[in-house]
């Protein structure tokens, strides 16, 4: 057994190392915080690292101790951190309740960043360029000739910026590519005109 004022730490399996200082090594502590830590990975199960140290930094001869749990979590989202103080609660006189608390606060830190990580919008396509091809005015559509070496066929409600009607063949455009709801297979969602000075003839 350790003598209090010491340092111990206990690497778990996995992602966590716990640290207790200025009190004994607990088996049955370290199990309910290895509970606690499993729980978050069900939260979110990119975390890279997790670090809690259990501490007793203030002991009190007519109350008891106050107990603290401080949590660093890394993830690809970033790092979150909890430390409980002494003193905030006098249930924190029990350590059990104490790793309770502390394992609630990053739980919510961690619901709320996940939520708002996974509404990010994604990153847009950046647009394929070509030049028009053909243009097929009494069927209100055209093609295009891409620099990866296709011919995607569009509508003129897909032209913006520019009448349909002001194409020329030689045009350079920018599109996006749609693979589905067309019975002609890909075709433009977008077509935006663009000037020769920034067509790039390479894929």
């Amino acid at each position: 057994m350790a003598q209090p004022g010491a340092v111990e730490e206990y690497v778990m399996q996995n992602i966590a190392q716990i640290t207790f200082k200025d009190i004994d090594h607990s088996d049955a502590v370290e199990a309910r915080i290895r509970e606690r830590i499993e729980r978050l990975e069900h939260i979110y199960d990119r975390i890279t690292s997790c670090k809690v140290w259990v501490r007793a930094p203030h002991r009190r001869h007519k109350k008891g101790t106050h107990y603290v749990i401080g949590i660093e979590l890394n993830t690809p989202m970033g790092t979150f951190s909890i430390d409980r103080e002494p003193g905030d609660v006098d249930a924190h006189e029990d350590i059990y309740v104490t790793i309770r608390d502390a394992f609630n606060a990053m739980e919510r830190q961690l619901r709320k960043q996940k939520e708002q990580h996974s509404g990010r919008p994604e990153e847009s396509v950046v647009p394929l360029q070509g030049t028009v091809e053909r243009l097929e005015p009494e069927k209100d559509c055209g093609h295009i000739s891409t620099t990866d070496g296709r011919l995607i066929y569009f509508h003129r409600n897909a032209v913006i910026d520019q009448s349909f009607d002001e194409l020329e063949t030689g045009d350079a455009v920018e599109l996006v590519v749609d693979r589905e709801g067309a019975v002609e297979g890909p075709h433009a969602s977008t077509v935006r005109p663009i000037s020769k000075q920034r067509f790039a003839n390479e894929p």
